[in-house]
């Protein structure tokens, strides 16, 4: 049923639990992974100030990517890495959309309905505007 998923990651733990849980249904759906990490435009100015050249930043991005990456290994589950580029909300709805993916995992950060109704959340979005289900993982 689940055979391809799309899981979005962003290095923090609640990714990790959402790529334990990713893990799980594709195991249990013979499925592939593909994790999506969404490289913030107003949060990468900092980084690209900060890094010492293009190969620090891509080794940064892919630091964040490491412990998703580790547990789909271990498992031996098939999967592929995607860096997007944008605002993270609409960035994994677009793919996730041109791509047709019969899941989207992605992690909530766990805010409160005041801090959601201001600040808007990126699983909030990806749950409203994709097309295929999405499950958040808390």
């Amino acid at each position: 049923m689940y055979k391809r998923i799309l899981l979005a990651v962003d290095g923090s733990d609640h990714s990790l639990r959402a790529a334990e849980h990713a893990a799980a249904i594709a195991k249990a759906m013979d499925g592939a992974i593909e994790i999506a990490y969404v490289a913030d435009y107003s949060k990468s100015k900092d980084s690209v100030l900060h890094a010492k050249g293009r190969s620090d930043l891509e080794m940064q991005r892919r630091q964040r990517l490491l412990p998703a990456e580790e547990l789909l290994k271990k498992e031996d589950i098939p999967y592929e890495v995607n860096i997007l580029h944008g605002d993270p909300g609409p960035a994994i709805v677009s793919h996730a959309n041109a791509h047709s993916f019969d899941l989207v995992i992605i992690g909530s950060r766990g805010l409160n309905p005041l801090q959601e109704m201001v600040l808007g959340s990126v699983s909030h979005k990806v749950m409203k505007r994709s097309d295929c289900p999405v499950m958040i993982i808390k």
